[in-house]
């Protein structure tokens, strides 16, 4: 097939879909259920657009590039200018380097749109950030009178972020460069469309080892970031008819006066909204109070339900859980988590590096957090860095002729200069991560470590030393703090927390704080009960290995936290575990 690059330099209108792709009988002929073809059998178009740079409906195809992929391999190639009905911006025609004369030759795009439609048929639509060119092939097509098929769409952004984690960036160009795939054009529909194929092509084997059909390939593609809306989670009301007024209020005479959660749900039974209180009655015929200020969803509820608790701490625990599952309309907070980012270290190269990601490392590895704050976390880690002499470059390490300048000031051990002893570099490393991997406060164990070592300088005589640790300290202290409760929260020793309830001593509920985690909680039961429930909690427990809590979990950590901070409620240090007459003597102790 002749190469139609000449033609494009020239401005000329270039030859439709059909006349390229339909001589060649690669395409075979497609399955009735296209979702369960094997995804090693199907065939990919890789399709890339250029746009007058407009948005909305002022946004125009300029140049269409197709490449067919079948069994990991590219085959033919098609692209074609597509006239415009607007002039073109000199901005974009210098970005793009199409100009208005290619665009005046080039045939309008419900000549060139149909026969793209076609062959996108029963076949799937591949693309870098695919979301984009197939809003604007289907808004193209809808504009031209072109029944747009719909096809099912693989993302190479999302391929790369899938199986290929360590390319930190995922524009197209660094992306190829990343896979190895060189490039030499850039924003020009073929030369990105052919890109965009070899890099799909390069991560294909990897797509084929995790999904057997293109349905699967989808699935193991989808973001794995909750979606806005949550299995569980309301519409809002929104469709469900209001009460008229006058109407009786939900009957809410079945709700004990006893600590829990109720549920206020509309006609349709979806929840509206989610509250806690020691008194469960009273606090839900507290919204339709004469006095009080109506909220939207009030005039929505039909009915009410509850789960009740032993404590007060027991309906905190339970209404953030509830929230963050159903995200009722009517609940503002709690539905919404902070970002949290974790700093840790993989231990499968000779010479580990610190380093902040927004998730634990898998494998052989020690993760710290969650941390708040990304800017703090960093700062934190160059901190560690200096204090411990470790690594400040990337996971590759390259061997230098002569040491780095963090070497040269002596905050770094340089095993890039390759006479180190990796067993030194370790026990440097590993001194480190004991402050934040032990059954301790994390930030208290750094200050303490830091104070030992400024009277260690100053009694050696090494004053500048022992000043430049005292700021060291200062900052640390406040860097600390704003990283905030939970780096001390997480890394407390796990303790066995009794909160008892508001008016009947004798009944409360139990929670197991361990590894940083409310591991399980629950009413106070029988001993038997107890013992298993604290074994189980403890199991696989060992301290020293992991130091991270998941994200999703910082809230109710944080929460159980807090209420402890305000009420003196029992705790029992599980640390070593405790002992039937141990455990026993704590339960029927009064609190």
């Amino acid at each position: 097939m002749a190469d139609p690059t000449p033609a494009r330099a020239a401005g000329k209108p270039q030859p439709h879909l059909h006349s390229v792709l339909a001589a060649s009988d690669a395409w075979g002929s497609v399955p009735s259920d296209l979702l369960d073809q094997p995804l090693a059998h199907a065939e990919f178009l890789v399709v890339d657009t250029e746009t007058n740079g407009l948005a909305g409906e002022a946004c125009e195809l300029t140049e269409i590039g197709a490449v067919l992929v079948g069994g990991g391999e590219l085959h033919d190639r098609f692209e074609s200018l597509v006239g415009v009905r607007a002039p073109l911006g000199r901005g974009i025609q210098r970005f793009t380097g199409i100009t208005q004369a290619m665009v005046d030759e080039a045939p309008a795009a419900d000549a060139v749109l149909p026969e793209l439609v076609a062959h996108l048929d029963g076949r799937v639509l591949v693309g870098h950030n695919v979301a984009f060119d197939r809003r604007v092939l289907r808004q193209a097509c809808e504009r031209s009178g072109v029944a747009w098929p719909d096809p099912p769409a693989l993302c190479t952004v999302a391929l790369a972020r899938r199986f290929a984690p360590l390319a930190r960036q995922r524009r197209l160009a660094a992306l190829a460069d990343a896979l190895g795939v060189e490039v030499t054009t850039t924003h020009r529909a073929l030369a990105d469309a052919e890109t965009c194929a070899r890099v799909f092509c390069a991560l294909f084997p990897r797509l084929c080892a995790h999904a057997a059909s293109i349905r699967d390939a989808l699935g193991a593609l989808r973001p794995a970031r909750p979606a806005r809306r949550r299995a569980g989670a309301t519409d809002g009301g929104r469709f469900a008819p209001r009460r008229a007024r006058g109407t009786p209020r939900p009957d809410v005479g079945d709700l004990p006066d006893e600590p829990g959660v109720y549920l206020f749900r509309n006609a349709g039974g979806q929840v509206l909204y989610v509250g806690k209180s020691v008194a469960l009655r009273t606090r839900a015929r507290a919204h339709f109070a004469p006095s009080a200020e109506r909220a939207p969803w009030t005039g929505q509820a039909e009915s009410v339900d509850f789960q009740a608790t032993e404590s007060e701490l027991g309906a905190l625990v339970l209404e953030n859980r509830l929230v963050k599952r159903l995200a009722p309309p009517g609940n503002v907070r709690l539905k919404h988590q902070d970002r949290y980012v974790y700093l840790r270290c993989r231990l499968d190269i000779a010479y580990p590096v610190l380093e902040v990601a927004p998730a634990p490392a898998a494998g052989l590895a020690v993760s710290v957090g969650p941390l708040r704050g990304r800017a703090a976390a960093v700062e934190l880690l160059e901190q560690l860095n200096s204090l411990f002499r470790l690594r400040h470059c990337g996971r590759a390490l390259k061997l230098r002729p002569w040491a780095s300048a963090y070497g040269q000031m002596g905050r770094c051990m340089s095993p890039c200069l390759g006479d180190l002893d990796p067993n030194a570099y370790r026990r440097r490393l590993d001194e480190a991560l004991a402050l934040f991997t032990g059954r301790g406060d994390g930030a208290a164990a750094l200050l303490a470590h830091l104070d030992a070592e400024m009277h260690a300088a100053a009694a050696a005589q090494r004053y500048e030393r022992a000043a430049w640790l005292r700021r060291r300290r200062a900052r640390l202290e406040v860097l600390l703090e704003r990283l905030g409760g939970v780096l001390r929260a997480t890394h407390a020793a796990p303790v066995l927390v009794r909160a008892p309830h508001p008016s009947e001593r004798a009944r409360a509920d139990l929670f197991w704080l361990v590894g940083g985690r409310l591991a399980d909680w629950g009413p106070a039961g029988e001993l038997e009960d107890a013992l298993e429930r604290t074994a189980r909690a403890l199991r696989g427990h060992d301290g020293a290995r992991t130091a991270h809590v998941p994200a999703v979990e910082v809230d109710e950590v944080r929460i159980v936290w807090t209420w402890l901070a305000g009420h003196g409620a029992p705790q029992l240090t599980l640390d070593p575990p405790p002992d039937r007459a141990r455990l026993a003597a704590f339960l029927s102790a009064s609190p």
